[in-house]
């Protein structure tokens, strides 16, 4: 059953990233890293990954933009305000647990074909290189946007992206691995990236790291560290 159960959750999660995929291309997002988060967002989070997109992050089309600047030339500009603030903060958020998920895929596979162990702990061994992963993709996503973005040295960039993404990075991370640990010596047995209630475990534990980090988006957001999106 929990085989069934995984299967139907994937595929879930890769059509939610697909549909958000093809739209994306037809709707590029206004900071490019997003173009790549959302669909990765739309993984583990299946269906529900769709109307967060749709809701706070799909951008209008050319034609959009178009008709709308020509609303606001003739004096009919509409003051829609920004994100409120938990949306702007989901977002963030958003952008931290997709640095995350594709360190954390890309690592744990080779984490399982080569046994990596520390301490004697294949966990251990699994948890530390997820979280090397993790940080270097998530430091990556804030880098690329802050250099994008502003005329800061790629020195100044990198100390901000590393302040930006540190604290919400372990949050997540935290979430991901107490789940994950639950789930290994609950019902799972042990950590194999080659099936798939691995990763149906792995899309609950990156559900659970997005709640855990959101309230660290929200105090570095609150400090100015870094910016609501």
């Amino acid at each position: 059953m929990l085989i069934f159960w995984s299967w139907i959750f994937l595929l879930l999660g890769i059509a939610t990233a697909l549909i958000i995929a093809v739209d994306v291309l037809k709707r590029p997002q206004p900071m490019a890293i997003m173009n790549l988060t959302w669909p990765i967002t739309g993984l583990y989070m299946p269906v529900f990954g769709w109307w967060a997109y749709r809701r706070m992050g799909r951008a209008p089309t050319k034609w959009e933009q178009a008709h709308q600047a020509h609303e606001q030339h003739g004096g009919h500009e509409h003051h829609g305000g920004d994100k409120p603030k938990w949306q702007s903060v989901f977002v963030s958020a958003t952008h931290c647990g997709g640095g995350c998920t594709l360190g954390d895929v890309v690592t744990a596979p080779i984490a399982t074909a080569t046994g990596f162990a520390l301490l004697g702990s294949a966990v251990l061994g699994h948890f530390v290189l997820a979280f090397i992963g993790a940080y270097l993709f998530g430091v990556l996503f804030q880098y690329l946007p802050i250099r994008a973005m502003s005329d800061s040295s790629p020195g100044d960039a990198l100390k901000d992206a590393i302040k930006a993404d540190t604290l919400s990075l372990i949050a997540f991370q935290i979430g991901m691995y107490v789940w994950m640990l639950i789930a290994l010596y609950g019902w799972m047995g042990e950590m194999n990236a080659f099936t798939a209630p691995f990763w149906f475990m792995m899309q609950v534990a990156m559900l659970i790291g997005f709640a855990t980090s959101y309230p660290a988006n929200w105090v570095l957001i609150n400090r100015g560290i870094k910016h609501g999106m």
